[in-house]
């Protein structure tokens, strides 16, 4: 079965753009490698968090800075699909 991914964010902090520009990104990417992309708003101030299926896969608190795209991919891939090429977003 094909992984749910869910972008958890702060309405208060006015980051749902963000979250459904990643969601956008995700889907476009892994369109054959997951299920759907849930965006869904926190009820704790200030969180920000991306999960496949149930796992934390980032966490705006504990890194101290929102992903850039290209890492979130890159975090996206080695979990849904880690032989899967990123072309330009796997370059270092």
């Amino acid at each position: 079965m094909k992984p749910t991914i869910t972008i958890e964010y702060c309405p208060k902090c006015g980051w749902m753009l963000r979250a459904a520009y990643m969601a956008q990104e995700l889907l476009t990417t892994f369109s054959d490698d997951i299920k759907s992309v849930t965006l869904l708003p926190s009820e704790t101030g200030g969180r920000y968090a991306i999960y496949i299926n149930d796992d934390i896969v980032f966490d705006r608190k504990e890194t101290g800075h929102f992903p850039e795209i290209k890492e979130l991919k890159q975090l996206v891939r080695d979990v849904v699909n880690p032989a899967k090429s990123l072309g330009h977003s796997d370059k270092k």
